[in-house]
This record gives structure tokens, C-alpha cells and sequence, in this order.
């Protein structure tokens, strides 16, 4: 990146938190990671209800909607870190797989690009780690 693209940014960057700041002064202590903390996993029912057959009873099951949404978040990249791990704990608890997750996430790179695969990858590997932790 050039030093005046760089700087560019940079003075864009600040522009958006100063005007998302004018707009609501309590973004400025927003932090994603803390609904991750409240809640690691959704309870069962309510993961049924929005990912299961409540809504659509005849359509896609909890597993295969979960997959879709690490899909989904893998492509945003660094933007959705504490939804991808809360996904992945919910894909888990759905039945997925360790290896059906990596394949989604891979799956993606053509979309979101190598680092954003890489560090989707890095996030499921360590929601992985903790899994086995907790065993």
C-alpha cells in the first residue's frame, strides 16, 4: 500500500469513528467479543428455532444452515470473528463435524480470499482447542 493511500485510509478510517461516535456515543465502547462471553452457545430451543425446523419445516436443517453461515462469515473476513466462533460452537453442537467445517471454510477461499480463510481457520481451530479442553 502506498503512503498516500495509506494515509488516505487512515483519515477515512477516523472520519467513520467520528461520525459513528456523533451518531450513537455508546459505539464507541461496542465490543462484539462480549456477547460472546454472555452466551458461548445458544440454548437448544431457541438454536432450533432460528437454524432448525420451526421456521421452515421441510427446508434446510440446523447443521446444514450453520455451515452455511460459517460460509458466510469466512468470506468477511477479520469483520466477524466473534460470530464465526459463535457459529462454529453452534455448528458443533448441530453435529457438524470438525472436518465438514474446515471443508466449508476452505470452500470459501475462492470467494473471500486465502486470509480470509487462514484466519476463519485459525478461529474454528481454536474453538476446536477448547472443546477438547472441556473434555
Amino acid at each position: 500500500m502506498s503512503e498516500g493511500f495509506a494515509r488516505l485510509f487512515s483519515q477515512m478510517l477516523q472520519s467513520g469513528q467520528e461520525m459513528a461516535r456523533a451518531f450513537n456515543p455508546a459505539l464507541e465502547s461496542f465490543d462484539p467479543r462480549a456477547f460472546e462471553k454472555m452466551i458461548p452457545t445458544m440454548p437448544a430451543d431457541m438454536m432450533e428455532m432460528w437454524f432448525g425446523k420451526t421456521f421452515n419445516r421441510e427446508g434446510l436443517d440446523a447443521k446444514t444452515r450453520l455451515l452455511l453461515t460459517i460460509g458466510a462469515l469466512t468470506v468477511q473476513g477479520a469483520l466477524a470473528e466473534p460470530q464465526l466462533r459463535l457459529a462454529v460452537r453452534h455448528a458443533r453442537k448441530a453435529g457438524a463435524s470438525q472436518r465438514e467445517i474446515a471443508e466449508t471454510i476452505w470452500q470459501m477461499s475462492m470467494f473471500g480470499g486465502m486470509p480470509a480463510m487462514q484466519k476463519a481457520l485459525e478461529l474454528a481451530q481454536s474453538v476446536f482447542a477448547e472443546e477438547e479442553d472441556q473434555a
